[in-house]
C-alpha cells in the first residue's frame, strides 16, 4: 500500500471521528436552544452509536461484494453531507436525523480496517491496524479541543468545518485511493458454527472492553469532581492525556509486541491492564494516582483494539473480511449504547461501582480474546491456510 493511500485511509477514520467529537462541546447548548430536555439530549448522543451499530455489518458486507474503495467514498460523501446538514439544523428532529446519518457513515471504519487488511501482508497487519487506531485516538484528543476553541463561533461553524474536512478527504480519496486488490466475490458462506465461534468470541471481547472503557468515560467527570475537586478543564486535560497515551502505544508499540507474542496475547494483556487500572481508579486516593491509572487504562485499550481487529481480519476467508470487521465494530458501538446508562446507574449506587464492574468486564474480555485467538490457531482458518488450499 502506497504512502498516499495510507494517509488517505487514516484520514478517513480520523475525519469520521473528528466530525463526531468536534461538535460535542457545543451540542448540549445548541440542543437546549432548540428546546431539548434530558430525553432529547440522550437521544442525540446515542443516535450516532445506534446507527453505527446497525450500519457497520451492512457496509462491511457491501465492501466484500463491491469493493472497499466505493464504500469508503460513499461514506466520506455521506459524512460531508451529514455534517453540512447538521450545521443547518433548525429543529430537534432534523438534528437527530443528521446525527443518525453521521453514525451510519461512521460505520465505514470497519471498511477502512478491511482495506488495510487487504493491502498489507499478514505480518504487518497489526501495526497497520494500530496506526488507524492512533488516528482515531488523535481525533478524540483534537476534536473536543478544536470544538471548545471554536465554540464562540457557534455550533454551525463546528459542523461546517467537519463537513469541509470530509469533503477534502473525499477529493483526496478520489484521486489517490486505489482499490486494494482483486478479491473473489463472496459467493460462499464464511463457514459453519465452528468457524463462526472465534468471530463471536472476538466480537464479545470488543464489546466487553469497550463497555468498561465507556463506563469510565461516562463517570470520570463526576468521580473527578467529587473525589479530587476537578473542574471541566481538568477533566478535559485528563482525557486528552489518556488519548495521547493511547495514540503513542498504537503508533508503534503494538506492532512490536504482536510480532513477538502474537495478537491474542497482546490483546489479552491489554485487557488485563485495563482491569487492573479500573480497580486502581476505584480506590485511588490522590489525583495523580487516578491520572496515572487513566493513562495506563487508555494504553491497555490501545493494545487491545488493533489486535482484535487483526484477529478478526484473519478469522476466516478474505471474501468475508469486511463482514467480520463490521461485526466487531457493531459490537463496540453496542457497548457505546448500553455502557453509559449502565455505568451512570451504578455510579448513583456507589462511585466505585462502575470501575469495579468495568474491571470485571475487562477481565472477561481477556479470557474471551485468548479463547478466540486459540480457536483461530487451532482451526487454521486464516487467509494463509486459504491461500495454501
Amino acid at each position: 500500500m502506497g504512502r498516499r493511500a495510507q494517509l488517505v485511509i487514516a484520514a478517513t477514520v480520523f475525519v469520521d471521528l473528528l466530525g463526531f467529537t468536534l461538535v460535542l462541546p457545543s451540542l448540549p447548548f445548541y440542543a437546549a436552544g432548540l428546546g431539548a430536555g434530558g430525553l432529547w439530549f440522550g437521544a442525540l448522543m446515542s443516535a450516532y452509536s445506534v446507527t453505527q451499530f446497525l450500519a457497520a455489518p451492512v457496509l462491511g458486507r457491501l465492501s466484500d461484494r463491491y469493493g472497499r474503495r466505493p464504500v469508503v467514498l460513499l461514506a466520506l460523501a455521506g459524512t460531508a453531507v451529514s455534517m453540512a446538514l447538521t450545521g443547518m439544523a433548525e429543529s430537534l428532529g432534523w438534528l437527530l436525523a443528521c446525527r443518525a446519518l453521521a453514525g451510519a457513515c461512521g460505520g465505514s471504519i470497519s471498511v477502512a480496517h478491511a482495506y488495510v487488511a487487504d493491502a498489507v501482508p499478514a505480518e504487518r497487519r497489526t501495526g497497520a491496524m494500530a496506526r488507524l487506531g492512533a488516528a482515531i485516538a488523535l481525533a478524540f484528543v483534537l476534536g473536543p479541543a478544536m470544538g471548545g476553541v471554536m465554540a464562540p463561533l457557534g455550533f454551525a461553524a463546528c459542523a461546517y468545518v467537519a463537513a469541509a474536512l470530509a469533503a477534502v478527504n473525499l477529493v483526496a480519496a478520489l484521486l489517490w485511493l486505489p482499490e486494494p486488490g482483486c478479491r473473489p466475490p463472496p459467493d460462499e458462506p464464511d463457514g459453519g458454527p465452528e468457524q463462526r465461534a472465534p468471530v463471536l468470541l472476538l466480537a464479545a471481547s470488543a464489546f466487553l472492553a469497550m463497555a468498561s472503557f465507556v463506563g469510565m468515560e461516562t463517570t470520570l467527570a463526576f468521580l473527578g469532581r467529587d473525589r479530587y475537586g476537578w473542574d471541566a478543564t481538568a477533566i478535559g486535560l485528563a482525557l486528552a492525556a489518556a488519548g495521547l497515551a493511547m495514540a503513542i502505544v498504537q503508533g508503534g508499540l503494538v506492532a512490536v509486541l504482536a510480532r513477538r507474542w502474537g495478537e491474542a496475547r497482546v490483546a489479552a494483556a491489554g485487557a488485563a491492564v485495563m482491569a487492573a487500572c479500573l480497580l486502581a481508579m476505584a480506590v485511588a486516593a490522590t489525583w495523580w494516582q487516578c491520572l496515572a491509572a487513566l493513562c495506563l487504562l487508555a494504553a491497555g485499550h490501545g493494545l487491545l483494539t488493533p489486535s482484535v481487529s487483526s484477529l478478526l481480519a484473519a478469522a476466516g476467508s478474505a471474501r468475508r473480511r469486511g463482514a467480520r470487521l463490521g461485526v466487531g465494530q457493531s459490537a463496540s458501538a453496542a457497548a457505546r449504547i448500553v455502557g453509559p446508562a449502565a455505568s451512570g446507574l451504578l455510579f448513583d449506587l456507589g462511585a466505585a461501582l462502575p470501575y469495579l464492574a468495568g474491571a470485571a468486564s475487562a477481565a472477561l474480555a481477556a479470557a474471551t480474546v485468548l479463547t478466540g485467538g486459540q480457536r483461530i490457531a487451532q482451526e487454521g482458518i486464516d487467509e494463509k491456510s486459504e491461500e495454501r488450499a
